[in-house]
């Protein structure tokens, strides 16, 4: 189980599974409904199931790359701790699970099921033909309070698509820091990314703006849970300043010539910002 939990960088759910819960929060409060755990559970595992899929796919598809390349060549599958066949047969299961789950939610959440997994999973393939991979990573990752939403609600909401765009230029952001550290590899490979087609100094400059863009969202979506839930007090904007603190931060950390605290920049900073908003937003919900 290990090897699988490794394989899919389980630890990585951090990053969308706040916003999934904000979005979940945000149904209930819309509705009026009353807390639901076997629902709540739901989401959860459609996040998860929905997530196992795409990393286990992106690993899978990407064995011979990451053979290649000594920052991924120790990962699972071209280690040989984790055969092709069994990646495969893990990303299927998930799959089928997710769809499986979306059914007991909802008709909406279930018909929309296979668009999401196509997304999830597509975003394998684009790094082979276009820079704009990291985009289709953040529309993946936006899927996550739009999906929570709807599982509450049966519809969409104007909030939880806000959250979800401020998540896609979120990720696509940070992704683009992320792959700094493979940009001769991609380049001597034929791979495309930011990066690649941009250069270091001006993936960074286009890396802040899709961040200011993410904090412009992030405080306008603030004014529009005050105007919509008047029962809230401060903490959604605290969470909101925590979350912005945090952008500027990653940023003051990696230079392009100073690689070095990419992944403090990614991981840690960008969990850190995903969690403390969250907590502090739900809070304000129910409290």
């Amino acid at each position: 189980m290990n090897k699988y939990l490794s394989l899919v960088k389980f630890s990585h759910t951090i990053f969308a599974l706040p916003f999934a819960l904000v979005g979940y929060f945000i149904g209930l409060a819309s509705t009026h409904q009353t807390f639901d755990i076997l629902l709540l559970l739901k989401v959860v595992l459609c996040m998860v199931f929905a997530r196992n899929a795409a990393m286990a796919f992106n690993r899978y598809l990407d064995r011979d790359i990451d053979s290649k390349n000594d920052r991924t060549v120790t990962r699972e599958i071209p280690a040989g701790a984790i055969a092709p066949k069994q990646a495969l047969l893990f990303v299927i299961i998930n799959c089928v699970f997710f769809i499986i789950v979306t059914y007991f939610i909802n008709s909406l959440a279930f018909f929309l099921s296979p668009i999401a997994l196509l997304v999830v999973l597509g975003y394998s393939f684009t790094k082979r033909f276009t820079s704009l991979c990291h985009f289709v990573l953040g529309v993946g990752l936006s899927l996550a309070p739009i999906g929570a939403y709807i599982s509450v609600t049966g519809q969409f909401g104007l909030i939880p698509v806000l959250y979800g765009m401020a998540v896609l230029f979120w990720v696509s952001g940070f992704d683009i820091i992320y792959a700094l550290q493979d940009e001769d590899f991609d380049h001597k490979n034929g791979l495309h990314s930011i990066p690649v087609m941009l250069g270091k100094n001006r993936a960074l400059v286009l890396s802040n703006i899709l961040h200011l863009f993410t904090a412009v969202i992030i405080l306008y979506s603030g004014f529009l849970m005050s105007e919509q839930f008047a029962e809230l007090q401060y903490l959604h904007w605290i969470g909101a300043g925590v979350f912005i603190t945090f952008l500027i931060y990653q940023h003051t950390l990696v230079k392009p010539n100073d690689l070095s605290k990419i992944n403090l920049a990614f991981f840690t900073t960008n969990g850190m910002a995903s969690v403390a908003f969250g907590i502090l937003l739900i809070l304000d919900l129910i409290t």
